[in-house]
């Protein structure tokens, strides 16, 4: 399915009526295609959803998060500090009082995806390593990424934006583990380390 269908899927599934989702739909879309998304994008979110697919099996509340998946980055601009809030309230904001869904579960993972840190929910969990995958790329998908997250930063001359994309990427390498899972730790941990390491080099060296 695609991302459409796996979207109208889930919203039916929830209690949403087919002119309620095909409007949401076209909202989310428009959202997600706008010229400023270089990298947080439907393409972003269908590599999300086919980690979800690959493991919703392990997730207790698999509605909540796939829900998540497709609102955590709805609101996006590189000039503001509080994406993940607003996308985590506009979130909520659809639901209204449609659905059972677990609306704090929602609005917890959603806030999550700023910080990526351990959460005590493994569902959050869950939904950090999928957001994180694209760190463990091989290096010529990784540094794709990188360019694409920099001309989401366009804004902002290279003698800001090197220092601040090396002190963010430092900090990742700072936590005991980036990824929360273990089994995205054995797979995929060492390989974003290695690119993390790659790239402040390279940020660090064309000041």
């Amino acid at each position: 399915m695609n991302l459409n269908e796996i979207y109208s899927e889930l919203l039916s599934n929830i209690g949403f009526n087919e002119t309620e989702i095909q409007q949401n739909w076209l909202d989310l879309e428009k959202a997600y295609s706008k010229k400023s998304r270089h990298y947080h994008n439907l393409t972003h979110l269908e590599e999300m959803i086919a980690s979800f697919e690959k493991y919703q099996d392990r997730i207790q509340n698999p509605n909540e998060i796939l829900f998540s998946i497709f609102y955590h980055d709805f609101v996006y601009s590189a000039s503001q500090k509080d994406n993940e809030l607003k996308s985590a309230e506009y979130a909520l904001s659809v639901l209204g009082e449609k659905s059972n869904l677990n609306k704090k579960l929602i609005f917890d993972a959603i806030c999550a995806t700023q910080h990526h840190a351990y959460n005590a929910n493994e569902d959050i969990n869950w939904l950090i390593d999928f957001d994180l995958k694209i760190l463990a790329k091989d290096w010529e998908d990784y540094k794709i990424y990188s360019e694409q997250i920099r001309k989401e930063y366009r804004i902002y001359p290279d003698f800001l934006y090197k220092p601040g994309r090396a002190k963010a990427l430092k900090h990742f390498l700072e936590y005991e583990f980036i990824f929360q899972t273990d089994q995205f730790r054995s797979l995929y941990e060492d390989q974003a380390r290695a690119n993390i390491e790659k790239e402040i080099s390279y940020l660090e060296s064309k000041k």
